[in-house]
């Protein structure tokens, strides 16, 4: 260390580049920053710079009701008041009080000069901002979606939001739109969803509930006028708790979207019981990523070995007290793309298990299993399964242990 800086530290710390401080302030949250920022005039001067305010989170939490930090509402008018032409990348994180959810729409509803490119609203724990009245909060985003003229991506699941505001987001937007993902906002319908896909032709990825998705909003994703879709993430989730029929989509749609976009991943995430799986899987199917996350029966993991032969990823985490044997060993002749497989609460024999893993062989690249799902036999005992498994993989493997915490 130099005498020069044993003697003045201070004045080395006032003096660092502008990059230097710029790069510190952008890991600290927003009150550090505003101490930060007092410790001398240079450091003012970088709490002040543009590019420090692009990418901004807002944490809206009620202090009874919540641990996580909240951002000051004297800070967030300042930033407002100087800063609001600069944010880029904003998102809300809010907790699961309605008054958190409110505040957002608040906020929203003041940022009049922005050109936000990514908008963000996040519930940390339950929907909340379905709590806040509907008006109110199709009012602050539309402030947003009619003032920002080039959002490129948007994240609102769980939110009110609805057919109309969804047509100002295509009436300004519909150049640079190119994510859009709102699962759960069950003031949309399928015209609505629709509406977007005909004029954003930009759009890449798309995460929506199962009751959005149409014939027509495939074939719409598959014009020659549309870019290639990259990823589509659809939710199988009952609406209605009484509700045990779903639509079918045809399979010339899917193949219209495969043969637009063949690198598309589509990716489902079902959360039925198992009288509701009847419409699923019945043709073939260009699904990349299946996830269960409630009990699915043997026959639907059947018919997933007949028609899904884009098939990627398999989660399973419950199934029954029925070995699958018949169905992975189908899963892994027909599905050669698949190199990731998770099972839980389901039973299938060690026979069976190994069989399946020498028939995928090295491509597996994740295999997650709970030691309780394997089922011992004449062949094979669960202590000596991990032997035959490695040796078919080409690396080491073992099943996975519930933890007895």
């Amino acid at each position: 260390m130099s005498m020069a800086y044993r003697q003045n530290p201070t004045e080395d710390w006032g003096n660092l580049p502008h990059h230097v401080v710029l790069q510190v302030f952008q890991h600290l949250s927003l009150v550090d920053r505003a101490w930060a920022s007092s410790v001398c005039r240079r450091w003012n001067e970088v709490f002040h710079i543009p590019d420090l305010w692009r990418r901004f989170e807002f944490e809206l939490n009620q202090p009874a009701t919540s641990y996580l930090k909240s951002t000051h509402p004297e800070l967030i008018q300042q930033i407002i008041k100087k800063h609001a032409q600069h944010l880029q990348y904003v998102s809300f994180k809010v907790d699961s009080c309605t008054e958190s959810a409110e505040a957002a729409c608040d906020i929203l509803s003041q940022l009049v000069n922005c050109t936000i490119k990514t908008l963000g609203l996040i519930s940390t724990a339950r929907p909340s901002f379905m709590n806040v009245a509907k008006s109110h909060f199709v009012s602050a985003l539309t402030v947003v979606f009619v003032n920002s003229k080039s959002l490129s991506s948007i994240k609102i699941d769980d939110t009110p939001v609805d057919d109309p505001s969804l047509k100002v987001l295509v009436a300004n937007n519909s150049d640079t739109l190119k994510l859009l993902k709102m699962s759960s906002c069950p003031h949309v319908s399928p015209a609505g969803i629709l509406c977007v896909a005909d004029q954003c032709h930009g759009l890449r990825e798309l995460a929506l509930n199962y009751y959005l998705l149409s014939d027509e909003l495939l074939l719409a994703l598959s014009t020659e006028k549309h870019v290639l879709l990259e990823h589509l993430r659809i939710d199988v989730v009952s609406e209605n708790p009484e509700q045990t029929q779903f639509h079918s989509i045809k399979k010339s749609s899917w193949d219209a979207l495969v043969q637009h976009s063949p690198k598309v991943s589509i990716v489902m995430y079902f959360f039925l019981c198992e009288e509701e799986f009847d419409p699923f899987f019945r043709e073939e199917t260009p699904v990349t990523h299946l996830y269960f996350g409630r009990a699915v029966s043997k026959e639907m993991l059947g018919r997933i070995g007949l028609n899904c032969p884009r098939l990627v990823e398999l989660v399973v985490c419950a199934n029954g007290l029925q070995p699958l044997d018949d169905e992975l060993i189908r899963i892994a002749d027909r599905c050669k793309n698949l190199t990731a497989i998770g099972l839980g609460e389901c039973e299938v024999t060690c026979s069976g298990f190994v069989e399946f893993v020498r028939r995928c062989g090295g491509r597996l690249s994740q295999l997650s299993i709970m030691e309780e799902v394997l089922i011992p036999d004449s062949k094979y005992s669960v202590e000596q399964i991990h032997y035959e498994v490695s040796k078919h993989l080409g690396r080491m493997w073992f099943p996975d242990m519930m933890p007895t915490w």
